[in-house]
């Protein structure tokens, strides 16, 4: 299974992007998708997540400004972006995680200017 990002770009601040993040093939016995991003010299983080159930977590930092949800016919997650910040600056990733492993896509770049 292949999970393809897509949506990244250039924005100015306070603009918005939508990531989308599109499975090869069904995906079974999926536990929770989610959104991560690493900015140059930091740590990859957790930014959304949303469990099987519909459950979703986001990071502080974005409470309020992102919103993940799911299209599950279509295999996909996404990652609704509003009131961008420069500091949202970063390479984003999505990841399922499901009971026989984990699957990561290849990340897309969003860059938001000040």
């Amino acid at each position: 299974v292949q999970l393809q990002a897509s949506g990244g770009g250039l924005v100015q601040a306070g603009g918005s992007l939508r990531l989308s993040c599109a499975a090869s093939r069904s995906i079974f016995n999926i536990n929770s998708m989610s959104w991560y991003r690493q900015a140059p010299g930091k740590q990859r983080e957790l930014v959304a997540l949303i469990t099987s159930g519909g459950s979703t977590n986001y990071a502080d930092s974005v409470k309020g400004r992102f919103t993940i949800s799911r299209d599950n016919a279509k295999n996909t997650v996404y990652l609704r972006m509003n009131s961008l910040e420069p500091e949202d600056t970063a390479v984003y990733y999505c990841n399922v995680q499901a009971i026989q492993g984990a699957y990561w896509g290849q990340g897309t770049q969003v860059t938001v200017s000040s």
